[in-house]
């Protein structure tokens, strides 16, 4: 020992002495602590991570708070890695956080979408909270993981833990059906949060998604609500639910009480003005669109209604006008302008829609194969269908095939139509073989219609259609017996026709004619114009098609009820009472006959006017005398 202390010099002690100091002092656990709170205060995620090393190596923790900060830094950027090693230091040696920093690191896994070991942690958790469960059951609804989100609230009631507004406004995005939904109501009223702005507009929702919308209508106006949420949630319900009279009223009610209308409430609106075809009613929401900043959900949702109101020129300038165009942006445009008889520049807008970058869906293909098939355009819809997977990775649906078919059937090709059907890689339904019926009546394919009306009764035996459209394609041949037989069986099954009806918008109203049916307060004057401008249309070569009186293929009511369809009634009404440089936009339920729509290519022409009707399918603008189908529907 002397010899090793005396081989010491004086000046190795003193380097030793600060050596030692200077060890000292970088354990100080203050130090530590201090470099790693920061750290994480300047957001430095690697240098947190580094003093969160060293804290591990010298046993050393943070504050609750700091920790939190760190976790929430993460998860903004993705740093799965680095949360993870969070996590194993505020376990190791044997010790657990408390359950506030567990919520948070619950969350993290969350947003991550490790559901996996967000359980995994919860099982772990000595004491759970409110929070905990809710975290997880909110997380679970989100994934559509339904029966998991439904059994962590029964886990949570056996701990004793009580729901809160939270935990019952993300379960009940969780309900498998209208039992468990009342189950749940039933919970919320008995813990006093029925009154809740967010249960409420939660239960509004669910209801309205599973056509309970009585029961959503009773929630709203259990008492007076003075939030936004509510009103939105109603709103949208009912315009979700095809209730677009109520739900523009609803509106009307939600301005009265003074509340603004935001996105969302819009939005909904805007749908109902779409469901219902309100183009003026569409366009005073559009005055409330332009107030606000531009959003994309809203702007795509003016986009359609525009299209769907057939009034392409609203829609091209909103479409131009957006600063930001999504897929559904470009896939609305398309669809419209195929819908619209448009078919060669929707092709054209696809091919800018590739150029800009914005991928296809399979809404978009959805648009080309329309546009395609009303254009006769066989070649160009058959590559594109063969091509949609290898260029796009999009499979075909049951839609695409729809097109398909349809395309081959109005080509005419209803040997290769019946070929791709067969051959299809999903199975056939009855749309898609109604389809074909209506392109063999175009053809009159007699004995392929035949096959394919039995085809699509034995998918839908209720199917009306079907059965007026198989008893005129047999009456058109002269096969009578045939024909009564088929009108027998569709009395036998107690199947009705659906009557045809047609409806205009004047001044913010809609009036409705249907077939057969004179409420309306001014149905014989009507009648009356109509007389005579059937009288000028005959000087112009007009000649009812007795066709359709006969064997009332397009399922009008009566079948003398030729002059009187309801689309003759609502342009007539038009003429009367909108003024010369106003479009007439009727609206349809059932599909044009083909007398109707050479009357409106003839009054457009004698009246000088611009006649747009939709039936369910497209739209039809007639100008001069001519449809913009190109008499191809």
């Amino acid at each position: 020992m002397k010899t090793i202390f005396r081989s010491i010099t004086p000046v190795k002690l003193l380097r030793s002495s600060i050596s030692l100091a200077a060890q000292s002092l970088s354990l100080n656990p203050s130090t530590l602590i201090d470099d790693f709170t920061k750290f994480c205060n300047q957001r430095d995620l690697p240098k947190a991570i580094n003093a969160l090393g060293r804290l591990q190596n010298h046993g050393i923790r943070a504050d609750a708070i700091t920790y939190s900060e760190l976790i929430k830094l993460c998860v903004s950027k993705g740093a799965i890695k680095e949360g993870k090693t969070i996590h194993n230091h505020l376990y190791s040696n044997g010790h657990e956080p408390a359950v506030f920093l567990n919520n948070v690191l619950l969350n993290m896994y969350v947003k991550f979408n490790s559901l996996d070991e967000a359980r995994l942690l919860l099982d772990q958790m000595r004491e759970r909270n409110v929070v905990s469960w809710t975290t997880m059951i909110s997380a679970f609804s989100k994934a559509k993981l339904n029966e998991e989100a439904l059994g962590y609230l029964v886990f949570m009631y056996r701990e004793g833990v009580m729901p809160n507004m939270y935990t019952y406004s993300s379960v009940l995005k969780a309900c498998d059906g209208l039992e468990t939904l009342r189950q749940l109501h039933c919970g919320i009223i008995k813990s006093g949060l029925d009154s809740d702005v967010f249960v409420r507009s939660a239960l509004i929702d669910i209801y309205s998604k599973w056509g309970e919308l009585d029961n959503g209508l009773l929630v709203f106006n259990e008492m007076i609500t003075g939030d936004l949420i509510v009103w939105n949630s109603i709103i949208g319900g009912l315009a979700q639910n095809d209730k677009g009279d109520e739900a523009l009223n609803m509106f009307k009610g939600m301005k009265r009480a003074g509340f603004p209308a935001g996105q969302a409430t819009l939005t909904s609106v805007l749908r109902a003005c779409t469901g219902l075809v309100l183009l003026e009613l569409g366009r005073q929401v559009h005055a409330h669109v332009v107030k606000s900043e531009e959003d994309l959900i809203l702007y795509n949702a003016l986009l359609d209604m525009y299209c769907k109101c057939g009034s392409l020129e609203d829609a091209d300038s909103v479409f131009q006008r957006m600063a930001n165009k999504d897929v559904i942006s470009w896939s609305t445009m398309i669809a419209g302008l195929a819908q619209n008889g448009q078919s060669l520049k929707a092709l054209k807008l696809f091919d800018s829609m590739k150029d800009s970058g914005i991928a296809p869906n399979p809404i978009t293909i959805l648009g080309v194969l329309f546009a395609c098939s009303h254009a006769g355009l066989v070649e160009d819809g058959l590559y594109c269908f063969r091509s949609m997977k290898s260029l796009f990775g999009i499979e075909p649906g049951r839609e695409h095939y729809g097109c398909m078919v349809d395309l081959l059937g109005r080509a005419g090709k209803l040997d290769e139509a019946v070929q791709f059907i067969h051959a299809m890689e999903i199975e056939p339904d009855a749309v898609t073989w109604r389809t074909l019926l209506g392109a063999c009546k175009v053809h009159k394919n007699v004995e392929i219609a035949i096959y394919v009306a039995k085809e699509v009764l034995k998918l839908d035996p209720q199917d009306e259609g079907t059965y007026i459209l198989l008893s005129n394609i047999y009456a058109n041949a002269n096969r009578w017996e045939d024909a009564g037989e088929v009108r027998r069986n569709m009395r036998d099954q107690g199947v009705k026709k659906e009557p045809g009806c047609s409806w205009i918008e004047d001044n913010k109203q809609v009036h409705l004619f249907v077939a057969g049916d004179n409420s309306h307060p001014n149905i014989d004057k009507i009648k009356s114009e109509l007389n005579l401008l059937i009288k000028k249309l005959s000087g112009m070569g007009y000649v009812p098609d007795t066709n359709f009186v006969l064997y009332d293929l397009e399922g009008e009511q009566k079948e003398d009820s030729l002059r009187y369809h309801s689309e003759k009634l609502a342009i007539v009404f038009g003429l009367m009472n909108l003024p010369k440089e106003k479009p007439l936009r009727i609206m349809k339920n059932l599909r044009f006959c083909g007398d109707c729509h050479t009357f409106a290519k003839l009054v457009s022409k004698a009246e000088n006017r611009h006649i747009v009707i939709r039936d369910p399918v497209r739209f039809h603008h007639f100008k001069n005398g001519v449809c913009s189908c190109g008499d191809y529907w």
